[in-house]
């Protein structure tokens, strides 16, 4: 299927491939489809995209490119406002730091640092030297339109990084070397809620605060102090113009379910899900060259999986308790995109959603061993899993998430107790090397049969499971 690309036609033709599976099965559609479509937008640099700023008497004009570059998700918007320094543009309570405690971003532009305090510091309680979620500019980002910026300036922070070179996104329309179609894929409704976001250069550094120098004293000072040092700048304000052009596009997530037998607890659901979705092929190589994405353990093992799940499911004479649902799901690789746009947009009830069993790459590796991810978010879905284990066969071994970036992260984020059952990264992972010949089809076997007995065992009872907030390292 050409790497199942996420949007493509042959990611669409393995959709319903897994839908007529699931049919096949006895799984049935949900609110009369076994498809959840996933709006999505493919986004390029438009025509009009400017950036000036004003300190006092001194009002300067940037170029696109060598001074300031518009990121990704900006906005095809206008805004001019006041200029608030906003440090590393984080809200964290649960690293009682927050850069936006002191200020008013509300109808401003923040301005904030790449990156986050301390990220050389083995001892910084930002998770040391691994990057957390709040390193993320998706993040930041959501967190300026939480407090309510209008626009937002982001410069690399010059205490630990060198060059301040604005890079943005490599937009195909500003470069000769980056192909025409390497442009980025967001979810459509995202595109509501966007504001103007550009990547400054020193230049613009020195505009607003005299020199690098100043800038790289006040990150010192962030860092060693782990203290916010936020606040208006006096006299200033930015012009940002960033617009953007629009293709429309959309994939499918894939869900069969299974109804629950107890008419008390219909309102409860198990999901059991992997992603179906690689990332294609490669699109100029040699005559002879292996240029397709096949990813076969990523994922096609937990999809396989998944199905043989969904199959147990449907061969059994009475349903338990609770229901279960399987999804597969579109653009894990993209961005957790069809997992994400579920979750914002459940057939099910979220309230109801007692766990969330994740299979992303299950077919490589020790035969005999199967890490375990989110134990620590959800210890009782585990002990479970190592009481089923009993009957299978495996090692299990516990997994810290500091790798692990799947659809499980999506229910994570809204305290819904998962575990991710994963088998460990290879020298393959993300090469047109991810074959099916070198997958273990008894290890995808027998991951697939722990996995139905952990969601069975949980959709059969009756207990409440609860999840426990664990920080999140960034992926």
């Amino acid at each position: 299927m050409m790497g199942r690309d996420t949007p493509s036609p042959q990611l669409d033709s393995a959709a319903s491939y897994i839908a007529r599976q699931f049919r096949h099965d006895g799984l049935l559609p949900v609110n009369g489809s076994y498809f959840q479509p996933v709006a999505l937008n493919i986004i390029d640099l438009g025509k009009v995209n400017t950036f000036r700023v004003r300190l006092g008497s001194v009002d300067r004009t940037f170029e696109i490119k060598s001074e300031f570059m518009p990121f990704e998700m900006t906005a095809d918007r206008q805004v001019g406002a006041p200029v608030v320094f906003a440090g590393y543009g984080i809200t964290a309570p649960e690293y009682r730091y927050d850069d936006y405690g002191g200020i008013d971003a509300r109808g401003k532009i923040v301005l904030v640092f790449r990156h986050e305090p301390g990220e050389d510091d083995p001892t910084s309680v930002f998770l040391g030297k691994t990057p957390t979620e709040y390193s993320r500019l998706s993040t930041k980002v959501r967190i300026a339109i939480d407090h309510g910026a209008v626009g937002m300036i982001v410069v690399t922070d010059p205490l630990n990084h060198s060059s301040l070179a604005p890079r943005g996104f490599p937009w195909p329309s500003l470069s000769r070397t980056i192909p025409r179609d390497a442009l980025p894929l967001q979810l459509a409704e995202d595109e509501r809620a966007r504001i103007p976001v550009v990547h400054a250069g020193e230049q613009v550094i020195v505009q607003l605060f005299g020199s690098t120098d100043s800038l790289r004293a006040l990150e010192a000072g962030i860092d060693q102090r782990l203290q916010p040092h936020s606040f208006d700048i006096a006299g200033s304000e930015a012009f940002i113009r960033t617009s953007i052009e629009i293709r429309v596009y959309s994939a499918n997530n894939v869900v069969g379910l299974m109804p629950g037998s107890d008419p008390a607890r219909l309102d409860e659901t198990v999901i059991v899900g992997a992603h179906y979705d690689h990332v294609g092929y490669k699109k100029e190589h040699a005559a002879g060259e292996r240029y397709i994405y096949n990813g076969a353990d990523d994922n096609a093992s937990g999809t396989c999986a998944l199905l043989r799940v969904a199959a147990a499911l449907g061969g059994l004479p009475s349903a338990p308790r609770r229901s279960i649902l399987c999804i597969a799901f579109a653009g894990e690789e993209k961005g957790l995109f069809g997992s994400e746009y579920y979750v914002r947009h459940p057939l099910l009830p979220l309230s109801g959603t007692v766990a969330m069993l994740n299979m992303d790459m299950v077919g490589r590796n020790a035969p005999d061993t199967l890490f375990l991810i989110g134990t620590e978010g959800s210890p009782e879905l585990a002990r479970i899993a190592r009481q089923e284990d009993a009957r299978v066969g495996f090692a299990l071994v516990d997994q810290k998430l500091t790798s692990g970036g799947s659809d499980h992260l999506s229910f994570m984020k809204r305290n819904i107790p998962e575990l991710f059952f994963h088998s460990g990264l290879e020298d393959v992972y993300h090469t047109v090397n991810d074959r099916p010949e070198l997958i273990d089809v008894p290890k995808v076997a027998r991951v697939a049969r722990l996995v139905f007995l952990t969601a069975w065992h949980i959709a059969s009872d009756s207990s409440h499971y609860h999840y426990n907030p664990t920080t999140l390292p960034m992926f």
